[in-house]
């Protein structure tokens, strides 16, 4: 499949349990040491929008060039 092409069908992707709980503490960070609740509310939602994102076009970001990968 071309890097470029969307994919056709939806993927799953999975959170361990550490992803999430540092999900959950950068939002409070941002909510309660912060004091700005609703930008940990739009950041919360950015964060899991990007996700949702991936799981329905894997290649919607670039790969990053500085970092050397196998493929």
């Amino acid at each position: 499949m071309d890097k470029k092409t969307q994919a056709t069908t939806a993927y799953k992707v999975k959170l361990s349990q550490n992803a999430i709980q540092n999900i959950d503490e950068i939002v409070g960070y941002i909510a309660f040491i912060q004091q700005q609740p609703i930008n940990a509310i739009k950041v919360g939602d950015t964060i899991y929008a990007a996700i949702e994102k991936i799981q329905t076009n894997p290649y919607a970001y670039k790969e990053c060039h500085s970092i050397p990968t196998k493929k």
